[in-house]
């Protein structure tokens, strides 16, 4: 249930985040970094953990790691928020699909790991589709290929981070916080304060929003199998493909359905293997 919830609360995002136009993505992005700061500043103190987290920013080359952790993670945030205030979710919706196999693209060509046959083709359909909506449509997936690449350099620098999840959201938030503080000041506030109490307020809860889900996806993780969790992570950009067609309305071409199922097959078989792999270890 704890997963189900985290993966439904990404799934239905594109919603929460439509409420904020018409404040610029840029200005809710800078909302966004500063209010996730209280958030999780109040959930580390509830836990007694402020000396044990602000003690690991005594090392440079943590407080390095932890800035390029933040600024990956912002140009997420940012770019996800273009994309669902501009009737792009659908492209969205397929980078997180695209999440794992750029991820095991990364560790194979950046960190160079030995990959499995099934991992190479899973690679290779993703490029497939990439290649298909170049010729297609003339352009790249750029908000896809994006949001898929932020994330996945996210994740592997949180792998060089000697932090859990939350104090490595609460470190994030205080690397950001600052650079959010000055932006809302040069903007007059970025918005807020300019479009209704309505507006504003979600403005002001972006930061629960934010946190919610990864706290109830690592309390998830500490009693689930991994297998499990993996299989549970394509309930988000699921949700957010169906909010994307069914809820906002954007148009489903035939292109769109193509290269959606060239990324299934890869994730599918991924997954297959991955799921192969863990009861073969059972």
């Amino acid at each position: 249930m704890l997963a189900l919830v985290a993966n439904f609360i990404w799934g239905i995002a594109a919603l929460y985040w439509l409420q904020t136009k018409p404040v610029d993505a840029f200005d809710v992005m800078a909302h966004r970094g500063l209010w996730t700061l209280p958030v999780t500043l109040i959930i580390v103190l509830m836990f007694g953990r402020l000396a044990e987290t602000l003690r690991l920013l005594r090392s440079w080359r943590f407080v390095c790691w932890v800035a390029l952790s933040a600024l990956m993670l912002t140009i997420n945030w940012g770019v996800y928020v273009f994309a669902v205030t501009n009737e792009r979710a659908t492209e969205a919706s397929l980078g997180y699909f695209m999440l794992p196999l750029l991820t095991i693209a990364l560790g194979v060509f950046v960190f160079g790991e030995r990959p499995k046959p099934v991992q190479l083709l899973a690679i290779g359909l993703a490029i497939v589709a990439v290649l298909l909506q170049l010729v297609a449509l003339g352009s790249l997936p750029w908000v896809s290929l994006t949001l898929a690449l932020s994330f996945s350099l996210y994740a592997a620098i949180r792998k060089q981070i000697a932090a859990d999840s939350l104090q490595g959201l609460f470190l994030e938030s205080l690397c950001m916080a600052p650079f959010a503080v000055v932006w809302l000041i040069v903007n007059d506030g970025a918005g807020l304060g300019m479009h209704g109490t309505r507006v504003d307020l979600f403005l002001l809860l972006g930061g629960a929003f934010t946190a919610a889900p990864l706290l109830t996806y690592v309390a998830a993780t500490r009693v689930l199998a991994l297998s499990t969790i993996g299989l549970l992570t394509y309930v988000g950009p699921t949700l957010q493909l169906i909010v994307a067609i069914f809820v906002l309305r954007e148009p489903a071409t035939l292109i769109t359905a193509v290269t959606f199922g060239l990324v299934w097959l890869g994730v599918i078989a991924v997954s297959y293997d991955a799921w192969r792999f863990s009861r073969k270890r059972q």
